[in-house]
């Protein structure tokens, strides 16, 4: 175990010192794969803070049930028993004909209209109040309800006043999926960069791997070190975009403020967690790493 440790630690102090002998170079590629990483982020970053504001809201949608017109009163009250039978949780609510007019005139303000269709033109209805929605996720079980209460006899129609939570689901999955083929394609962008980097490497430096062969040197021993640099490449660009993506919530948090006072909110767009952070910066060392260790296996089998 301490031989294991010792050689890698050897490795790492042999990556930490060609570093040093070209720090323009290694910060430049810091700032390269920085920015490929940062747009992802960025997105990790904003679905983090939509997501638990979706899961979270109250999801209770309406569903208004129209009965026929020529349906007696005793038959639209009766319906209240199956309309509890397909939905047992839900509030169920009837409004009469009269009591939609009523309605209808002190709203609308459309008295004089109304007076001059003779008879009353609106039908018994029910508002159905699903409650038993907790996320935008079973929004789509609504549309089960709708038509078996269609089936009803004595409906007219039904009308689903639900879109909006199937319209977030799907913008919502429609970003988480935008943002995984962008970060794929950043991600090949970042072990390219890397694989220049680690190969520029090989190259500077390949008398001195040749020598190390002619002494017995493994090659293990001679990959580590390039193995290591990439990782420290994906490690550190990795931190600097998480950092720039934390000043750039500062002003986009003074905008959005403004924006959610116009709603009586405070919202506002929060850092990733601890272990958030730490995954995404594992991700990105490994993304380096992935970058130097297919360098190395192209390159330095050149050298055998």
């Amino acid at each position: 175990m301490s031989t294991w440790l010792r050689h890698h630690l050897f490795a790492l102090g042999s990556a930490l010192v060609h570093v040093r002998r070209a720090p323009g170079s290694f910060l430049f590629n810091i700032l390269v794969v920085a920015i490929a990483l940062a747009l992802p982020f960025m997105g990790v970053t904003l679905l983090d803070n939509v997501r638990p504001m979706s899961e979270q809201m109250a999801v209770e949608p309406e569903l208004s049930v129209f009965i026929k017109a020529e349906t007696p009163r005793e038959q639209a009250t009766a319906l209240a028993s199956s309309l509890r039978s397909i939905a047992p949780t839900a509030k169920i609510i009837f409004t009469s004909r009269e009591k939609a007019l009523e309605q209808l005139n002190a709203k609308s303000g459309l008295s004089d209209v109304v007076a001059t269709l003779g008879e009353n033109p609106l039908p018994d209805s029910y508002v159905v109040k699903l409650n038993a929605f907790q996320n935008a996720a079973e929004g789509s079980k609504i549309d089960s309800i709708a038509d078996q209460m269609r089936a009803l006899p004595g409906v007219e129609s039904v009308q689903v006043d639900s879109a909006w939570v199937k319209r977030l689901a799907a913008l919502l999955g429609i970003l988480r999926l935008a943002l995984l083929l962008l970060a794929a394609t950043l991600a090949t962008v970042v072990v390219a960069v890397v694989f220049n980097t680690i190969r520029l490497q090989v190259m500077t430096q390949r008398e001195e791997i040749l020598v190390s062969k002619l002494i017995g040197a493994s090659d293990s021993f001679i990959h580590r070190p390039f193995y290591y640099t990439g990782a420290l490449l994906g490690l550190c660009a990795g931190g600097v975009a998480l950092g720039g993506v934390a000043l750039v919530l500062q002003p986009l948090n003074r905008a959005i403020a403004e924006f959610a006072r116009l709603y009586a909110s405070e919202f506002q767009l929060a850092p990733l967690d601890p272990v958030a952070t730490a995954a995404l910066l594992a991700l990105s060392a490994s993304l380096g790493l992935v970058g130097a260790l297919l360098c190395v296996q192209r390159h330095l089998s050149r050298l055998n």
